[in-house]
């Protein structure tokens, strides 16, 4: 499934236009969301995007709404997008993603590990295939994404890699697979970092708060009521955005972070250094507005800040 794109019909990011244009990237768990969100950003960017879904319906829905929202006002700012169904747990599916990635586009400069998922538990219920299952999903098919990339290119060319964790600095209540699995990526991600120095390849993390709100991540919780009650617990006294997710994952791929590697950028406005218990911070409004664009989570109606840089 090809797509022709071209400039953002509402574009958004406080990058310089163009900033990744003739580069390559892949995006896993594109489909709805923070990967949906980063595709769409590195796409405004001039990037070539091959973004892949296990899920073929909501990838192809993904793909033809990005679509249907570009408009041709700068030709010469126009992207690719490949849209390719993958399971990462699957190796073979691994395999396959890359070669398509490099029969349409040639060369892979970006990966970006979004891909995974989870189910609520506690711990002393979670069967053995459902621990594996979640083990999989995270921990394996993120290490399959960068073992593959690493061999498709990027030990010759080098590369830069981000690997989206999750929240859990203090332990994962109720997801403890998850947990484990985005732990073990998070060393993983450490351990590339040295080893694959010499390749000229960079791999840093981004861990996004339990306060990045999306329509889609609503709807998995069950609960759209579940982000409302977080605010108090959020040090910026509002949610974050996918936008603001997507911000610091192009800022890792940028030159800009040419000397960072092995790091994880925490989107969380501090929420994983608060705790209620020892200081209480007062409501305000005093946090920077939030960056917003347009994404199937706002209808269309997002603001279009300037580039910064």
């Amino acid at each position: 499934m090809c797509l022709k794109l071209f400039n953002m019909a509402a574009p958004y990011s406080i990058f310089r236009p163009n900033l990744f244009k003739n580069k390559v990237a892949i995006v896993t768990g594109g489909g709805t969301g923070i990967g949906k969100g980063i595709t769409e950003e590195l796409l405004h960017l001039g990037c070539k995007v091959v973004v892949a879904s296990r899920n073929e319906e909501r990838l192809r829905k993904a793909a033809e709404d990005m679509r249907n929202r570009l408009v041709v006002a700068q030709p010469h700012t126009g992207a690719d997008l490949l849209a390719i169904p993958c399971n990462i747990r699957k190796e073979n599916e691994v395999k396959n993603l890359m070669e398509s990635t490099l029969e349409k586009f040639h060369k892979i400069d970006f990966l970006v590990n979004n891909g995974g998922g989870q189910y609520i538990s506690h711990v002393e219920d979670i069967s053995t295939k459902g621990w594996q299952a979640v083990i999989d999903t995270n921990l394996t098919g993120a290490f399959l994404m960068c073992r593959e990339a690493f061999h498709s290119g990027m030990k010759e060319n080098g590369g830069s890699i981000v690997n989206i964790i999750a929240d859990m600095v203090k332990g994962m209540l109720f997801m403890g697979h998850s947990g484990a699995a985005r732990a073990g990526v998070e060393n993983m991600t450490k351990t590339m970092a040295i080893e694959w120095a010499k390749y000229g390849i960079r791999i840093n993390c981004v861990l996004p708060g339990s306060a990045i709100y999306s329509e889609s991540a609503a709807m998995n919780y069950g609960d759209p009521a579940l982000f409302e009650r977080l605010k108090p617990e959020i040090p910026a006294r509002r949610l974050g955005t996918v936008q603001e997710v997507s911000a610091a994952v192009c800022f890792l791929l940028s030159p800009g972070a040419s000397f960072v590697s092995g790091a994880t950028l925490n989107v969380d406005s501090g929420g994983s250094l608060y705790s209620r218990n020892f200081f209480e911070i007062p409501d305000h409004d005093r946090w920077p507005a939030p960056l917003e664009g347009q994404t199937e989570d706002d209808g269309g109606q997002g603001s279009t800040p300037p580039s910064k840089l």
